[in-house]
């Protein structure tokens, strides 16, 4: 049974320190610090596979996502995460993560403190339908550049755009 408010989510103090742990509706209700993973996969040519997300969703109904991913549960770590919400929404299984590092967004009705990773497929795709209902591909002028019929999870475009004007060694 699809159930997700009763997941027991990780909260977190405001130096990402790890202090217990809630529903994910008690999360919501009163906007707890807590940890989430992203994972921004793309395909060969650099397209980002956005999710459609439904309007179901307890944050952020209807938009598009530009990461698969999600809440830490309790006792979960980003890696453990990041492998399990990649299976859970989009069915990719076995590809290798690269750590993008971490970051805090502060939204409405959201603190977060994330940790960001990507990968690279090809492949085909099982849906989560209570989460996800259609997904393309985006090159990255598209989401950069979006259009009014298409808002973007600011969390995901927030953890994209500190990844593209950031430098790497």
């Amino acid at each position: 049974m699809y159930a997700p408010h009763l997941e027991l989510v990780a909260i977190v103090d405001e130096a990402n320190r790890v202090v217990g742990s809630a529903t994910r509706a008690e999360m919501r209700r009163n906007n707890l610090p807590h940890r989430a993973t992203y994972i921004f996969v793309f395909d060969r040519q650099g397209r980002i596979y956005a999710q459609h997300r439904t309007i179901i969703k307890d944050v952020y109904p209807g938009y598009w996502d530009l990461a698969a991913g999600g809440v830490v549960l309790a006792g979960e770590s980003y890696g453990e995460s990041a492998v399990r919400e990649l299976d859970e929404e989009l069915g990719i299984r076995g590809v290798t993560l690269e750590p993008w590092g971490e970051f805090y967004f502060h939204g409405e009705g959201c603190r977060v403190f994330g940790s960001a990773f990507s990968c690279t497929y090809e492949g085909p795709l099982t849906l989560q339908p209570e989460e996800v209902q259609a997904v393309e591909l985006l090159t990255l002028d598209q989401v950069l550049a979006p259009t009014p019929d298409r808002d973007f999870t600011p969390d995901s475009l927030f953890a994209l755009r500190r990844r593209i004007e950031t430098p790497r060694a």
